[in-house]
């Protein structure tokens, strides 16, 4: 059983984290962070957490904790990734993975200085229905993918993680909250890579960072793909493959908290499956787990962070030029 420390343990630990923790198979939470003491030994007790700490640094030097992941805010993550692995202990790093791409590169070569393993929380690698569109593209079910388009709004002005809304802590607006994890999710599915960006936005004066957005990606091996993004409407997380032979969609794509209906369309029928996610947090952890054991290598290491972060880099460039954007190489040089 590997035992996680969860830094920085607010909204999402609780609402998301924990419900995957107790479901998972061989990983358990022993301690947890937040920035005041008193806060962090109420959530503590609330769950049965054995360990609470009012610092980043007692966490990960506790000698109870054999991984750390990392659910601070985003402008908090390159340094509470390398203090952890300079405490040795591997870590997991929520997504985005940082601000921009040198703090990936930073962390990623910290990981790799020390031997420990770095990985980021892209959760949706690990929902039942992403996977499926996956095989099914494999499978060439859609013929060639031509086009594809991926969503997630959510309501987020009153949200409360409020620091969502601060760019300084949160580096950018939907697209690099939620964004990341359509960009990640069309990588994934389409086994291919970005190599052009072209974004356009509304803007939210009173906070000096995007409240919606709209990105045109040109995959390397010709898909065409859309992502939109918004924190004004309810949430929704449409997702789709249309290729020239027939169209696999799901209006939920990317739902954890219900069931998500496949539709594969071609010559005028629909054939249906439904899917659940509800172990996508748990496959998540437990995943990372079997890499801290030795068992396997996690499958989205911080390179995969890193590749992100140039493509969500790229678009805020594209914001300001209104130009398309190339996406570089990764160098660690």
């Amino acid at each position: 059983m590997v035992r996680f420390g969860i830094l920085g343990f607010g909204l999402h630990a609780a609402k998301r984290l924990m419900p995957g923790f107790l479901r998972a198979k061989n990983s358990r939470v022993a301690a947890i962070s937040r920035r005041e003491l008193g806060t962090a030994e109420n959530s503590a007790r609330s769950y049965g957490i054995p360990f609470a700490f009012g610092s980043a640094a007692e966490l990960c030097r506790c000698p109870e904790v054999d991984a750390v992941f990392v659910a601070s805010p985003n402008a908090c993550h390159l340094g509470d990734v390398l203090l952890a692995l300079e405490c040795g202990k591997p870590v997991l790093c929520e997504k985005p993975m940082g601000i921009n791409a040198q703090q990936c590169k930073e962390m990623l070569e910290a990981a790799h200085k020390v031997g420990l393993s770095l990985g980021v929380a892209h959760v949706f690698r690990f929902a039942e229905s992403v996977i499926r569109m996956r095989e099914r593209l494999r499978l060439g079910q859609i013929g060639k993918p031509i086009l594809a388009r991926c969503e997630f709004s959510y309501n987020g002005m009153q949200h409360p993680r409020q620091w969502i809304n601060d760019p300084v802590l949160a580096g950018g607006g939907p697209i690099a909250d939620v964004g990341v994890h359509c960009i990640d999710v069309l990588r994934f599915v389409l086994c291919d890579e970005v190599e052009g960006v072209h974004a356009c936005a509304v803007f939210d004066p009173s906070r000096g960072m995007e409240s919606t957005a709209a990105l045109a990606l040109q995959f390397r091996q010709g898909t065409l793909a859309v992502v939109t993004v918004s924190k004004l409407v309810a949430y929704r997380t449409p997702l789709e493959f249309v290729g020239d032979a027939a169209t696999l969609r799901a209006e939920d794509g990317l739902s954890v908290d219900r069931p998500v209906r496949l539709e594969l369309l071609h010559d005028g029928a629909v054939e249906s499956e439904q899917i659940t996610n509800e172990l996508a947090y748990a496959r998540q952890v437990d995943a990372f787990a079997a890499a801290v054991e030795g068992k396997t290598e996690f499958a989205v290491p911080a390179e995969e962070g890193w590749r992100n972060q140039l493509v969500l880099d790229a678009a805020y460039r594209s914001l300001k030029t209104g130009k398309n954007e190339g996406i570089p190489s990764l160098c660690r040089a």
